[in-house]
């Protein structure tokens, strides 16, 4: 209580009386508001520091790129250079991927009413053991005899000093050479024309023709009753070992591999030598000196067309691409793709065309040859009355010709012939010419089979390098 002193109210030092005490239904009934003014006011100072010093660093750090940028640029080009010489320094010659499909046993299998069959059924090895080896076809061909036309045959008519002109011209615009001879435009008409005797070129016209093989290449070549075989010149793709044949088969079957002398030195020099015995693994390499052709893919048309012509004792040949590895039994093939079906050659349906005019197309498209080779090809087959079909003599038109089987009989011979022969004349697209072969001879006993089928024959490795061109052909050969 305040007391006035000289007019003056003073405090006394008396405490006031206690308050009473509030009920508490009061107390439950006071509300209290706080501002949050103050309590965001700190965090908002933070933010603002920590942006300027982002900031400042950002700036800092502007400052230290544009000085230092051609260091830093630098930097990962040295990483680099760095990490890749230590990869040579561990591994100077690293070996060529091997393909996933190498080696591959297991059967291409296809749907058949919803069951899974293989897409080639080949006899179990036991069987294959006790097959009776069949001794031909049966089949009666129109052609019992072929002639094949040599330059001793056609001296008076081709070579004679009135003609040596023309034939220089022939000779500079076609491939016609001292290995295939000169065949003329009726000569061609004629080679169609099915007999029981037919006389055509076929290939080892002259003797100055080239594709040069030793002595003791054909006595062994002589041998062979039944043969595989396949080609790579030019370097071409590696050489992979059959695999999947049946013991039994083993002493019966020739594996022959024909290289040049390019091919020879590649492989040599990836440790892949010949022993004693010419053998790398199964295959016999018979190494060929003076081929005909500057273009090498017109050279392997040789070992794939003319087995007959290089291995005449031989009652069977099966021809393999060099991108494949064959892996089945030889006999079991035979027995699956010819006796069973009483057919002499068998040969893969296309999987992509149907016909040879659109296979044309295709050929330009993908650069496989020129425009103007491709349609004076396709002109010559239209004048010629070649049609337009999906199907001939109730065959499918177009073949995949990468695998060939045949019995080597006067029939199938002939066949082969006029096929290298339009293979020479025009583009080395065998698939556009096999229509036109096919629809002109009309020969029996020819089994397609399905793409499928192919593919369970081999296992694809693909092509392992480019060819490399010859230079220039073998003088004797390239004139008349």
């Amino acid at each position: 209580q305040a007391h006035p002193v000289n007019g003056k109210p003073t405090c006394s030092t008396t405490s006031p009386p206690p308050l009473p005490p509030m009920p508490s239904s009061t107390i439950r009934s006071i509300s209290i508001t706080v501002s949050d003014d103050d309590g965001a006011a700190a965090p908002r100072r933070t933010r603002a520091g920590r942006r300027k010093v982002v900031r400042s660093l950002g700036q800092r750090a502007v400052r230290l790129v544009a000085r230092w940028w051609p260091i830093l640029l630098l930097l990962p080009a040295v990483a680099l250079l760095l990490f890749e010489a230590s990869r040579l320094r561990a591994s100077p010659s690293p070996a060529p991927p091997v393909s996933s499909s190498l080696g591959r046993l297991d059967p291409t299998t296809r749907l058949v009413h919803g069951v899974r069959e293989p897409c080639l059924k080949v006899l179990s090895p036991k069987s294959i053991e006790n097959l009776v080896f069949h001794e031909g076809s049966g089949l009666d061909g129109v052609v019992k005899r072929i002639i094949y036309k040599t330059d001793d045959d056609d001296y008076d008519s081709h070579h004679s000093e009135a003609n040596s002109t023309y034939l220089l011209q022939h000779a500079e615009a076609t491939r016609f050479n001292l290995f295939t001879g000169f065949q003329t435009v009726p000569e061609r008409e004629e080679s169609f024309k099915v007999n029981e005797t037919v006389s055509v070129h076929c290939g080892f016209y002259s003797d100055n023709g080239g594709f040069k093989i030793s002595d003791d290449d054909v006595r062994y070549m002589r041998t062979c009753k039944v043969v595989v075989s396949t080609c790579a010149f030019g370097g071409g793709d590696d050489l992979y070992q059959p695999i999947g044949m049946v013991n039994s088969s083993i002493g019966k079957v020739c594996y022959v591999a024909f290289w040049d002398a390019v091919t020879l030195s590649t492989q040599e020099a990836e440790g892949k030598l010949t022993g004693d015995n010419e053998m790398i693994g199964r295959w016999r390499i018979i190494v060929v000196k003076n081929l005909p052709f500057v273009d090498q893919r017109l050279n392997g048309k040789i070992p794939k067309m003319l087995t007959h012509r290089l291995f005449p004792e031989a009652s069977y040949s099966i021809w393999v691409d060099s991108k494949y590895q064959f892996r089945r039994d030889p006999i079991g093939v035979l027995e699956a793709l010819l006796w069973r079906t009483n057919s002499t050659f068998a040969i893969s349906e296309h999987g992509a065309r149907t016909n040879i005019y659109d296979e044309g197309k295709a050929i330009v498209q993908k650069h496989k040859a020129t425009p103007e080779e491709v349609e004076v090809q396709l002109t010559q087959y239209r004048q010629d009355g070649m049609p337009d079909e999906k199907r001939l003599h109730g065959l499918k038109a177009l073949a995949e010709a990468s695998i060939i089987v045949r019995e080597l009989t006067p029939l199938t011979n002939h066949f082969m012939c006029a096929w290298f022969n339009e293979v020479v004349r025009f583009t080395s697209r065998d698939q556009l010419s096999f229509p036109y072969v096919l629809w002109r001879l009309n020969m029996p006993g020819i089994n397609m089979f399905p793409v499928c089928t192919r593919r369970d024959l081999v296992n694809s490795l693909g092509h392992t390098r480019k060819v490399k061109p010859l230079t220039q052909t073998n003088t004797d050969s390239s004139t008349a």
